[in-house]
């Protein structure tokens, strides 16, 4: 009878022990280092699976500290860096210790140091700003460790500290994720006497001012206007929509402008705030989405009567503009799907709603024709009479349409 509570607490007991380990060697003070060096402070760095231990000695401003970053595979890097201007800017201005992977040593890892003036796709190596000595790198066990002896001025008793980690290529480290949170948060002060440290949070207000960017030009260019060109492509041909369709189609468009010119703002003001990052491609086609979107708004205020001489012009203009920035606002939301790289349920239901529109405007364009050429022929024979004989609404034989009795 008493055999399943022995069973219960001897699991107990059991699962006990295997979660002692692990959550021990989450925190900085429980961690040996395979140096075997001593650190008065250690400190667990709030994302990344990152730990800083150091020894700092004010009279001589060195720091001894060691860097250690845990799961990390044989084809990631990893960094630390302090950053003299301030962590606002994140790595641009950093004064980074980088570790790579290193082809041909079986798996091991090199650390170089690495002045980070602009983003780019590599991290490349240079003299820091401040002395660096000492310095080496341990893998063992998916763990990274990067030991060095800064020298530092003697006043500096608090650092802006930056950690960071990214897929490598070979031996070449890649651009890290700027979208993850912890990519993104992975910076903040670090008091070398107390211990003490502050990370920040912008880098969450800076993704969902992203977010809101991206789904401000995705309604607005993305989907709007293509609605707005479908309906004034496709109801006009009907005269019981007419004139609603036309206030149809300015609404749709007016707001799609509004929108989008929100959207536009908010790039401009993340462009502002990202110092380094450059996305020439996605900002130089938002450029032409603006000024073609603002052509179009001026050219409903410069519109002709239908009798006009320059209404033709007036239409090419209109129809070759407004179908330019509806083709250049799908190119630009995928850009800004490749920058962002939200979840792919995000990418496949913008490419539904095109699908979908493209679907809508297929079968109207076919029907519209169809609707067209009918009501020709229906005019036709109003005109030229059953038996084909233009007699001015009288039929063959004489007599008027029965629709004109």
């Amino acid at each position: 009878m008493d055999r399943a509570p022995r069973i219960l607490l001897l699991f107990t007991v059991i699962s006990s022990l295997c979660f002692v380990p692990y959550s021990s060697a989450q925190t900085c003070k429980s961690q040996s280092l395979t140096s075997n060096l001593q650190f008065r402070s250690c400190n667990d760095l709030p994302v990344l699976n990152s730990f800083l231990h150091w020894t700092y000695d004010t009279s001589s401003g060195k720091l001894q500290m060691a860097y250690r970053h845990t799961g990390v595979s044989a084809s990631t890097w990893v960094s630390w860096a302090i950053n003299p201007d301030g962590i606002s800017s994140a790595m641009i201005g950093a004064q980074a210790l980088v570790a790579v992977p290193q082809s041909g040593s079986g798996g091991g890892m090199r650390v170089y140091k690495s002045k980070i003036d602009s983003y780019s796709t590599t991290l490349p190596e240079g003299d820091l700003k401040y002395n660096v000595t000492e310095l080496s790198v341990t893998y063992e066990n998916e763990e990274v460790t990067i030991y060095a002896t800064w020298t530092l001025p003697n006043n500096m008793t608090t650092i802006n500290q930056v950690w960071q980690a990214g897929p490598a290529s070979g031996s070449s480290p890649q651009r890290h994720s700027t979208t993850n949170s912890d990519n993104l948060n992975s910076k903040g002060t670090l008091d070398l006497l107390s211990g003490t440290s502050q990370s920040t949070g912008g880098g969450n207000s800076r993704l969902r001012r992203r977010n809101v960017h991206g789904v401000l030009n995705a309604v607005s260019w993305g989907i709007l206007m293509p609605m707005g060109a479908i309906i004034a492509r496709y109801l006009k041909v009907f005269k019981s929509a007419d004139p609603a369709w036309f206030y149809l189609h300015v609404t749709c468009q007016t707001s799609a402008y509004i929108v989008g010119v929100a959207g536009w703002g908010t790039g401009l003001k993340l462009g502002s705030d990202s110092k380094g990052v450059t996305q020439n491609p996605h900002r130089n086609i938002g450029i032409a989405l603006f000024c073609l979107g603002t052509l179009q708004v001026f050219a409903l205020l410069l519109r002709p009567k239908k009798d006009h001489k320059y209404r033709l012009y007036w239409n090419i203009y209109h129809h070759s503009i407004g179908y330019a920035v509806i083709i250049l606002s799908v190119i630009n939301i995928y850009e800004g799907f490749d920058i962002l790289e939200p979840e792919e349920i995000w990418k496949r239901a913008y490419t539904g709603v095109i699908i979908a529109l493209g679907a809508v405007a297929v079968l109207l364009e076919a029907y519209t024709w169809f609707f067209v050429l009918t009501r020709k022929s229906s005019e036709s024979k109003d005109t030229y009479g059953v038996n084909g004989a233009a007699t001015n609404g009288v039929n063959g034989n004489g007599s008027r349409p029965h629709h004109e009795v």
